[in-house]
């Protein structure tokens, strides 16, 4: 569970209130009170923003926050474990049996996860703060989670691609930023191109000079060999918000405040299917609303005729009876199991909000 470390919001117990009571009807009215539980806010896109990289993008919401991912590719050399040093070092009929088994399993990779490496800056915030390190290992893990980009790095038993994923949010968060840097992330992979390999086997790799000729890490649905396996898209997250029964997605900073709790999703798009999408991995995410200031009842307040508490045991037994009245108080605990199920399948089902967000970033033209 990590916190949530943006800029504060300085909203009274009594807003507080009035915004969770707006937030907890049926439907539920938003701050922006044009968009319902399932929108998200909108936002224009860009890619190919970085000529010297592989692959980049620039997102930026209509609140003013932007983010800009690079993705940068380098070959680099393999280190060999003892027993691939053995296998190297056989001779005879026993080494040609070991490369006809090697090169069958070249077919399903050797990726490993130190190849693809990532790294998060944030204005005001330190390389080592807890925020930026979460963030780049929550991204990280998502991508890594069904082991296909790992593989896709691999050249030959001595050389690899080193993957380097470097994304800077140009602004300070005006709200959780992980959902924007993991969409800015998704559509610059899906721009990266490696220079096509031209050298064969296990000797040193040489690649065509011809740009247009550059293989994309993703490739298209269309470009791909008849027979080919079906490759995963980069993972998205997105963030979803309970609020009593109801369920909010992309919420804002000040929905955040009054949030019960907050899941972040990371799903993909189906293999070998047009329709819902397939979870890669969930996290809870600590809400704001746990450190917000609780509101005084009148029945607990001296200067309205009420009883003062002699004790923090009696203070705590009141506001538990005072939890539905309308004073503002800090939620506690998280999300039951049956609205983490609920957000769930409203993610991954066919014609749901995965599948709205990974239909709206396919919508921009890559060439």
């Amino acid at each position: 569970m990590a916190p949530i470390t943006t800029a504060a919001v300085n909203l009274s117990p009594a807003e507080l209130s009035f915004l969770r009571s707006s937030l907890s009807q049926t439907p539920p009215i938003r701050l922006d009170h044009t968009k319902g539980p399932r929108d998200f806010r909108s936002m224009r896109a860009e890619y190919d923003v970085i000529t010297s990289a592989n692959g980049s993008a620039r997102i930026a919401l209509e609140d003013g926050t932007e983010a800009l991912v690079g993705v940068k590719a380098e070959v680099e050399q393999t280190r060999q474990s003892i027993f691939g040093q053995q296998n190297l070092h056989t001779e005879g009929a026993d080494e040609r049996m070991l490369l006809e088994q090697d090169d069958k399993v070249e077919e399903e990779g050797k990726g490993q996860n130190s190849w693809v490496e990532m790294s998060v800056e944030i204005p005001g915030f330190r390389d080592d703060d807890a925020l930026p390190v979460f963030l780049a290992s929550m991204l990280t893990e998502s991508l890594l989670a069904s082991g296909e980009l790992k593989d896709r790095l691999y050249i030959n038993r001595r050389f690899h691609w080193k993957l380097y994923i470097d994304i800077l949010l140009l602004s300070p968060p005006l709200s959780y930023p992980l959902a924007l840097l993991s969409m800015t992330t998704h559509l610059a992979l899906l721009t990266t191109r490696l220079p096509a390999l031209i050298s064969e086997k296990d000797e040193d790799p040489q690649f065509n000079d011809d740009w247009d000729a550059a293989v994309p890490l993703y490739p298209k649905d269309t470009e791909k060999p008849t027979g080919a396996k079906v490759m995963d898209k980069p993972p998205v997250i997105i963030l979803a918000m309970a609020v009593g029964p109801n369920v909010i997605f992309d919420p804002s900073k000040e929905e955040l405040a009054v949030a019960d709790s907050v899941l972040a999703i990371a799903y993909t798009g189906s293999k070998g299917s047009t329709t819902g999408a397939r979870l890669v991995s969930i996290r809870t995410i600590d809400p704001p609303s746990h450190l917000t200031p609780p509101g005084v009842p009148n029945s607990m307040n001296s200067a309205t005729g009420g009883t003062v508490p002699t004790s923090s045991a009696d203070a705590l037994t009141q506001r538990e009876m005072l939890a539905n009245s309308g004073v503002w108080t800090p939620p506690r605990g998280g999300m039951k199991r049956g609205l983490v199920s609920q957000v769930t399948k409203m993610v991954v089902e066919a014609g749901g909000v995965g599948e709205e967000v990974i239909n709206a970033l396919q919508a921009i033209e890559i060439g």
